[in-house]
């Protein structure tokens, strides 16, 4: 088996896995400024998506010319339609677009839907199977394999939660082994504190922000983060205004109630939260004391432009982050330098600054505990990809456990054959 790295090699973001210059898994773009894009020159015959999210499906579209078979879950075509929709807006103001808007509709027509443990064939006599990775509503794990007696098989976690969070139950852990796995990094090295502890930090915080008459601005991913922020913020009795594009998002999560663990009250935190349409409603809901969920998650742009440039001056004001901050980002920016580019201006903001890590991916532990069990079900190498500590993560594989392991350059084309 040939995997060719396109992008994710050392850095999180434009996930891109081209399996015998035939299958393609994710085609993503880094949220950058500007966008990073994977490598290109590429002509799959079968794609698979594992997640809505920007950085696996985002470029997508830009393949509809060469007319591949596309494989997904439902609720990711809605998201993966819906964020081009985005991507093709952004374009027009940039006067860069990087597919046409025939080419979307094509991806949305073109995509096979596919249901959790259901087995599919691809081209060319490969088979494959997504596996709930509890990352966010329609996240997967693809599990593909080889045609013939000696074809291998590979493992592809995609994002990956294994614990419930209050949108999601976690990930399903029954999926089968392989020979080899491809394994998200992201946080590498890190431990995600105790979730009852960061939920009650974080309300606290708010609340504080509350009774000093501020206003607090939460920048939340539109896919995933919002739903899980305004369920936590409505089940503390605290109702928000909700801005940008996660309005869209909840309204297909609650489309497609069997990916969610309680549909009922993510209803009802939607339904008690005060929804700003087409800007009406910004300049009341920044008088204070108000609470602001809004995009975007990594400050590279939406509706939080508007809010920090008009509340950036008040210390009384707050901004909390509850997200990775890919580096390149306007987020990853202020947390290390203190300060924003807003459209071409420089601003220093004297709010209060917090992050939480409101993850939805594996931490050290949990990534350990994967690689561990799933070497010891027969994977005979492991590629770790999507992270920043891909080098030292492939370093720790190889000692601590004593399997193969390599952290893949971008661009690199590698052939893993097992035969003795």
């Amino acid at each position: 088996m040939e995997i060719r790295f396109l992008g994710a090699c050392g850095e999180v973001g434009r996930s891109a896995f081209l399996i015998n210059d035939e299958v393609l898994l994710d085609y993503g773009i880094a949220p950058s400024d500007p966008p990073r894009y994977p490598i290109d020159g590429i002509r799959p015959k079968s794609v698979i998506i594992s997640h809505g999210h920007l950085d696996h499906t985002g470029i997508l579209p830009n393949l509809m010319d060469l007319n591949p078979e596309i494989f997904m879950t439902a609720v990711t075509r809605e998201l993966a339609y819906l964020l081009g929709k985005d991507t093709l807006k952004i374009g027009e103001r940039s006067g860069s677009q990087p597919f046409e808007s025939a080419d979307l509709q094509r991806m949305y027509t073109r995509a096979m839907l596919v249901d959790y443990r259901d087995e599919f064939d691809l081209a060319d006599g490969y088979r494959a199977t997504l596996f709930d990775a509890g990352h966010i509503p329609g996240s997967s794990l693809i599990h593909l394999s080889e045609a013939g007696a000696k074809g291998l098989s590979l493992l592809y976690t995609g994002d990956m939660k294994d614990t419930a969070t209050r949108l999601l139950s976690g990930s399903d852990n029954h999926y089968p082994s392989a020979d080899i796995l491809l394994v998200e990094s992201t946080y590498f090295g890190e431990k995600h504190p105790d979730r009852r502890e960061l939920e009650k930090a974080f309300i606290e915080s708010v609340r504080e922000t509350l009774d000093l008459g501020g206003v607090a601005i939460i920048p939340c991913f539109a896919i995933g983060r919002t739903q899980e922020i305004l369920t936590l913020l409505y089940q503390h009795g605290i109702d928000p205004v909700l801005d940008g594009m996660g309005i869209e998002v909840t309204r297909h999560f609650l489309a497609f109630p069997a990916f969610l663990r309680d549909v009922k009250t993510l209803e009802k935190a939607f339904g008690a939260a005060t929804l700003i349409r087409r800007g009406r409603g910004r300049k009341k809901a920044i008088e204070g004391p108000s609470v602001i969920v809004t995009t975007a998650g990594m400050l590279n742009g939406g509706p939080a432009f508007y809010y920090l440039k008009k509340l950036h001056e008040d210390p009384s004001n707050k901004i909390l982050l509850t997200g990775y901050q890919v580096e390149g980002t306007n987020g990853r920016t202020l947390l290390e330098h203190g300060y924003l580019d807003i459209d071409g201006r420089i601003f220093r903001p004297k709010m209060a600054l917090e992050q939480y890590d409101f993850s939805a991916h594996l931490d050290d532990t949990g990534l350990k505990h994967l690689v561990r069990s799933m070497c010891d079900r027969g994977v005979e190498i492991v590629f770790p990809i999507h992270g920043e500590g891909t080098e030292d993560f492939a370093r720790w594989i190889h000692e601590d456990i004593g399997c193969d392991a390599i952290a893949p350059t971008l661009g690199e084309s590698i052939v893993v054959d097992l035969r003795p």
